[in-house]
């Protein structure tokens, strides 16, 4: 098995490189995902959520607001600190569940937007690094998603700068570029993950 650490950027295209790599056979494991799954009503990850941060963070369906809380931990770093300490053992614990199940000549992908801020490149085999401009991100951002500037500019300042998941990066995928080339990049990606994983196969038997 190979473990592949995949982040980026909001906005940099990781969600796209993600899909291209499950096309080409990647075993996909996302964090983000998951973190919507371990704060799902009934959970105990959505209790303690309340209990740190009060009831008005719940929606009227009793699912997690979570305009509501980004609101309030994206303005405060040590708010945001708690949620992340709530939050991200239980996606830890999960993600190792699913990983546990897989082939052993799996490359398996981990989506980890946080990867960088969190010290996490060490985990795996190889970390991947979608990169794009600040303008592009921010473009994507309002015009796709929908964000003011104001909100955009705010979730990229809270994130690592570009340089910095730039220094952990075994492998940096390029974004500034039109979706063929990106596909074309993909590829030749996919070629050395599936490589080296059918190697570490072949050396654990």
């Amino acid at each position: 098995m190979l473990t592949v650490g995949l982040t980026g950027g909001i906005g940099a295209g990781k969600s796209e490189v993600s899909r291209l790599l499950v096309e080409h056979g990647a075993v996909l494991i996302d964090s983000d995902r998951i973190a919507r799954e371990v704060v799902a009503p009934g959970t105990p990850g959505l209790a303690a959520v309340v209990d740190a941060f009060g009831p008005d963070v719940l929606a009227a369906d009793g699912g997690l607001d979570r305009p509501r809380l980004g609101s309030i931990v994206f303005a405060d770093p040590e708010k945001l600190a708690v949620l992340n300490s709530i939050v991200h053992p239980l996606v830890r614990d999960r993600s190792r569940e699913l990983e546990s199940a897989v082939p052993e000549d799996a490359v398996v992908v981990h989506d980890v937007p946080l990867l960088t801020e969190n010290g996490l490149a060490p985990l795996y085999d190889v970390v991947i690094v979608v990169d794009a401009s600040p303008g592009t991100q921010l473009d994507r951002l309002v015009r796709l998603r929908g964000m003011t500037e104001e909100d955009a500019r705010a979730r990229m300042a809270a994130q690592a700068t570009r340089e910095q998941r730039r220094e952990i990066a075994d492998i940096v995928i390029d974004n500034d570029v039109p979706l063929d080339a990106l596909r074309e990049r993909v590829a030749d990606v996919w070629d050395g993950l599936a490589r080296r994983a059918r190697q570490g196969s072949a050396g654990a038997e």
